[in-house]
């Protein structure tokens, strides 16, 4: 896959995406003017109702494409079905061993729905008349997850742990991490981009404003256990800042001030791979099984599933999972170890047990 030109900015203003769009290849040059020449246009579809992850998994997803039509000499606003079936065939991944490998069909998928996405915005503007990503075949996703969720033990287990273990800052906010990912289940994106002041109270409930998929605001209330680590946290850190904890501002999970080096006061938000790394490293600690695969999005995934195991209706856990389309909620998060658990078979079994002599 190729290389995202950075940008910077927290949500990639028009100025550094046009700077960003100007490194494609495989474009005519830009035509200051004209309003609809085909890289402006690029830099309002990238702009449009996208969070900066969105934008930058759009934008590498584009790379990719238009680095393979420069490299067959293919006019990218003349390319047809074949040309992207073709493409699609060289699609790969880079491991952590460096080895790069075929994309996974969900990757493939995902690539050509951004592609796709491109030439769309490009059709309503008449800056082409065709999309050829439309009539392309996507490959088949798997529906079960390849991401596990936990089973209630561990996700007790990992929960006790992180709060068992707290003693400082540092570790209070760590509990309130663990706490806010699987009582919430929430993206880790919604909570490394929430500050203080998104906490409120509300008709009685102390919820969380956060940021979600698409830059859309939404909140969730906050239940005993996650506010319970949470505010120690908060508490520790306003006493650290010499603040009341009212006038506490700033992230609502940030970093603490290097013990040993002053030109780290800490204060800046968590980034996500901090949370990666407090996540395996206390699930280690903890004993849980695959401690080293668990995620962010690993959490997510047990809130839905232990939901739809306890039969909480699928439209409420898609609502809090902040799913656009239901069968994302119902087909990869009800995971196929509960399916397992509470099959009919169990029930024939037991009903045919006394006609085979008690087998």
């Amino acid at each position: 896959m190729t290389e995202l030109a950075p940008w910077g900015g927290s949500r990639g203003d028009l100025e550094d995406l046009a700077e960003a769009v100007s490194l494609l290849p495989a474009l005519p040059p830009a035509d200051p003017g004209d309003r609809y020449a085909i890289r402006h246009v690029t830099v309002l579809w990238l702009k449009a109702d996208k969070s900066e992850h969105t934008q930058r998994a759009y934008y590498a997803d584009l790379a990719a494409w238009l680095s393979w039509c420069q490299r067959t000499g293919l006019d990218p606003l003349k390319a047809r079905r074949a040309d992207v079936d073709a493409w699609k065939t060289t699609l790969t991944v880079t491991g952590r061993d460096g080895v790069p490998r075929p994309a996974a069909p969900s990757t493939v998928a995902r690539t050509l729905a951004g592609v796709s996405s491109w030439y769309r915005y490009l059709q309503s503007n008449d800056v082409t008349e065709r999309n050829p990503v439309a009539a392309a075949g996507r490959p088949k996703r798997d529906r079960t997850s390849p991401l596990p969720a936990l089973d209630e033990k561990a996700t007790a287990a990992l929960l006790d742990h992180a709060e068992r273990r707290a003693h400082s800052e540092a570790s209070w906010r760590d509990a309130a991490l663990v706490a806010l990912l699987f009582y919430t289940g929430l993206r880790v994106s919604g909570i490394t981009g929430a500050h203080v002041s998104d906490l409120a109270i509300d008709a009685g409930h102390t919820i969380l404003r956060y940021t979600g998929k698409g830059g859309r605001r939404d909140f969730v209330p906050l239940v005993a256990p996650a506010l319970r680590p949470l505010r120690r946290y908060l508490e520790l850190r306003a006493e650290r800042e010499h603040r009341r904890l009212d006038d506490l501002t700033g992230p609502l999970l940030a970093t603490t001030p290097h013990p040993h080096d002053r030109s780290k006061p800490g204060g800046k938000p968590l980034r996500q791979r901090d949370v990666w790394q407090t996540l395996r490293r206390l699930a280690a600690e903890a004993g849980i099984p695959g401690a080293a695969s668990i995620s962010p999005h690993t959490a997510r995934r047990t809130t839905g599933t232990l939901l739809l195991a306890h039969d909480v209706p699928v439209q409420k856990v898609q609502d809090l999972l902040g799913h656009a389309d239901i069968r994302t909620t119902r087909d990869h998060y009800d995971a196929h170890r509960h399916k397992l658990d509470s099959s009919p078979v169990h029930t024939l079994a037991q009903i045919l047990a006394e006609r085979r002599g008690g087998e």
